[in-house]
């Protein structure tokens, strides 16, 4: 499961590049022991700033959800986000950096 918060992760934030009023987004797949997953998501972007959102659901049936926001202002970035698992623990984490 951690390997499929990281992608979803990786995703959410490589999706905040591009300006844009609304999207949204669905995907899932097939594992190499047969287990499938499912995501969906969405996020808007207005001003400068983005939020994203969503969850995952592992093969086992867990399900992992996600959300932040990037703002800029001038040349610098902030990212704002979290994770939770599907036991309920959640991950906080935040990045700066200038373009």
């Amino acid at each position: 499961m951690k390997k499929y918060i990281a992608i979803v992760a990786a995703i959410a934030v490589l999706g905040m590049g591009a300006e844009a009023n609304a999207w949204s987004r669905s995907g899932g797949g097939t594992g190499p022991r047969g287990g499938t997953w499912s995501s969906q998501g969405g996020g808007s972007c207005s001003g400068g700033s983005c939020s994203h959102g969503g969850t995952i659901t592992g093969p086992r049936g867990g399900t992992a959800s996600y959300g932040g926001s990037t703002t800029c202002n001038g040349g610098t970035c902030s990212h704002n986000g979290y994770i939770t698992g599907p036991a309920g623990n959640t991950w906080n984490h935040s990045s700066t950096w200038s373009r």
